[in-house]
């Protein structure tokens, strides 16, 4: 069985607080035609280096029905950074177009098979599955990227196309997971493709 969530397969649900105070669950986005979960965390340089590329996508599907959603699985107990609070001032500084959920159980990460920060998902209509893996191809300093596959996915699926590039390798530090070392990742977890892009 694959850690990674695969194309084709549902959502898996869950109840996480944000940044704001209320706790969310999958159901609470029914409203929105189709939904962007990625993986995240406050400290990581993938993230930071590329989160203003992801306002900009955020931003411009936001008109054709596309919700963004971040959620930080990663333990604090590995960087205190990456604690509910540091999620808070993160949002309150920069003011992101999307909710920002704290998976403190870890649960959420696993169900989905997050492998880095950042780790995107992108869900059609029915909550299948259509895309995942990363946003850029340089998401250290976005600025610099060349490849844009969330851009791509998400332009194809607003226009009704077949995704043509559905699975890429994300790139970024690996989930920070609870009571392992830093750079511990799952034994069943690995590249989603065989071969580099």
């Amino acid at each position: 069985m694959a850690f990674t969530l695969q194309i084709g397969e549902k959502a898996p649900g869950f109840n996480l607080k944000a940044t704001d105070g209320k706790f969310y669950d999958l159901s609470d986005f029914n409203n929105s035609k189709f939904l962007v979960l990625f993986f995240t965390c406050n400290h990581c340089p993938y993230v930071t280096g590329s989160d203003e590329a992801t306002r900009i996508t955020a931003e411009r599907f936001k008109s054709q029905g596309v919700k963004f959603v971040a959620i930080n699985s990663n333990s604090p107990n590995t960087y205190p950074e990456d604690d509910f609070e540091h999620m808070i001032a993160r949002m309150n500084n920069h003011k992101f177009p999307w909710l920002y959920l704290y998976d403190d159980t870890q649960k959420v990460a696993l169900a989905y098979g997050a492998l880095r920060t950042p780790h995107f998902y992108v869900f059609d209509e029915e909550r299948k599955l259509v895309y995942t893996g990363r946003a850029v191809d340089y998401p250290r300093d976005a600025s610099m990227a060349k490849m844009f596959d969330l851009d791509r996915a998400l332009e194809e699926l607003t226009l009704g196309k077949e995704i043509a590039l559905s699975v890429t390798n994300p790139i970024g530090c690996n989930v920070k997971w609870d009571g392992k070392d830093a750079h511990w990742m799952p034994a069943d977890s690995c590249d989603l493709m065989e071969k580099p892009e």
